[in-house]
């Protein structure tokens, strides 16, 4: 009795798992760019799902590899997985979001507005980042398959770095852990509905 109820569980479980798939709306995974990193020469790419009318999953990432001229330099890896909630449907106007972030980096000087990590430009910092933030959202539907979106994210950053003297050459001078408030996210971001 006891495995014949268990057959039946896993045949459910299976008939359910199957399913699943078909009862989701017809635009339910979209492939996207945030045009900001775009211009900072960081490749990036994401890829969002839709859970449910009014829940999606959108996990992004990005890569920078590149030195730049006098010895500037944005090298870093970053993956960001986000849960997101939709004021009317997924895909569609309002959405809060709350997200992680884990990469590593190697900066002296990068392009950030505002200077606002001045030691970033007299020093070369490497090491690691990580992190949790909540965001705000606004999706604009342009036709069947592409979009624009709009985010801005703030929350915890840590890193756990190593200094060295200068940007090109210089001897490690020290290192250290730093915990802040941050922005945690910025997005501009075009967006293809795959399907």
């Amino acid at each position: 009795m006891i495995q014949l109820s268990k057959k039946i569980v896993q045949v459910i479980i299976f008939c359910v798992l199957l399913s699943a798939p078909l009862t989701v709306k017809a635009q339910h995974m979209a492939l996207k760019t945030n045009v900001l990193s775009d211009l900072t020469a960081t490749v990036n790419l994401g890829l969002e799902a839709s859970l449910a009318p009014r829940w999606s999953l959108d996990i992004s990432g990005n890569y920078n590899a590149w030195d730049f001229k006098d010895y500037r330099k944005q090298k870093q890896w970053m993956v960001q997985p986000e849960a997101r909630f939709w004021f009317c449907e997924t895909f569609n106007g309002h959405f809060l979001a709350l997200h992680a972030i884990g990469g590593e980096f190697n900066m002296a000087d990068p392009f950030f507005p505002f200077n606002i990590y001045k030691q970033l430009r007299d020093h070369r910092y490497e090491g690691w980042m990580y992190g949790a933030g909540i965001g705000y959202g606004y999706h604009w539907i342009l036709s069947p398959r592409w979009s624009i979106e709009a985010e801005i994210g703030a929350g915890w950053v840590g890193t756990s770095y190593e200094q060295y003297e200068c940007v090109r050459c210089g001897a490690m001078t020290g290192e250290g852990v730093s915990n802040r408030f941050a922005i945690t996210k910025l997005a501009v971001s075009l967006i293809f509905m795959i399907f």
